[in-house]
């Protein structure tokens, strides 16, 4: 019998080790921005939709947060899992699979924070291989956060947080727009300017017929694009 040699990739990121599991996306520049712009208070209850490998709730827990995250990759469930014991938080973390809140009814928390899925997909170019999958936010883009963004108050603790990632070509208005809909206060708490997303490029004219608010250059290849850190409060 040949030896194994199967190997396993880890990341390093602010203190904590993470495994990264076959099938689950490592970490790249939206994670990152969405984790720098976290807050956590001790105590607090948090949810973490669309877990990935648990960054955001490896860190909340490290913080003194009780924390459910959710994922619909089983793959993802098992590797968040794995992370929250091997950074000894597993006592004060749950993960759930499912789809969005289905796995939370009833239940309250004081932040709901996530970084979903949001490149538009063109009608008939879905791909289910890991890399597009964790991209893929329907025709517009808003699939995903919307669903979050309709939830979030039956989900939310009186005053309460949101707090989500948005491409601008998405448009920071209509993020805007979408939480004070939902009975929410909304406002930028980060912004930053990243390399366009290479899976974008193969979606360019797409995504340029949705930008309304012109963060895009309407000719040639875009370099950059820049992305938001929203937060919409619920009323105390």
């Amino acid at each position: 019998m040949a030896p194994a040699d199967d190997g396993a990739l880890l990341y390093l990121y602010r203190g904590a080790l993470f495994k990264i599991a076959d099938g689950v996306q490592v970490p790249k520049a939206g994670s990152l921005f969405f984790c720098r712009h976290l807050e956590f208070q001790a105590g607090e209850r948090v949810l973490e939709l669309g877990c990935g490998a648990g960054l955001a709730t490896v860190l909340a827990a490290k913080a003194g947060c009780r924390v459910v995250a959710t994922d619909v990759v089983p793959e993802a469930v098992e590797c968040a899992r794995e992370n929250a014991i091997l950074n000894g938080v597993a006592d004060r973390v749950e993960v759930r699979l499912g789809d969005c809140y289905e796995p939370v009814g009833g239940m309250t928390f004081d932040l709901i924070c996530t970084n979903p899925p949001q490149m538009p997909t063109p009608p008939g170019r879905d791909r289910e291989d890991p890399v597009a999958a964790a991209d893929n936010g329907g025709v517009d883009g808003w699939e995903i956060l919307d669903r979050v963004i309709q939830g979030a108050s039956r989900h939310l603790a009186p005053g309460g947080r949101l707090v989500f990632t948005v491409f601008a070509f998405l448009g920071q208005k209509a993020a805007m727009s979408k939480l004070e809909a939902a009975g929410l206060t909304p406002r930028i708490v980060g912004r930053e300017i990243q390399a366009f997303p290479r899976i974008g490029y193969e979606r360019l004219d797409h995504i340029r017929s949705l930008d309304a608010e012109g963060a895009l250059p309407r000719t040639g290849l875009p370099k950059t694009v820049e992305r938001f850190v929203v937060q919409g409060t619920k009323p105390a």
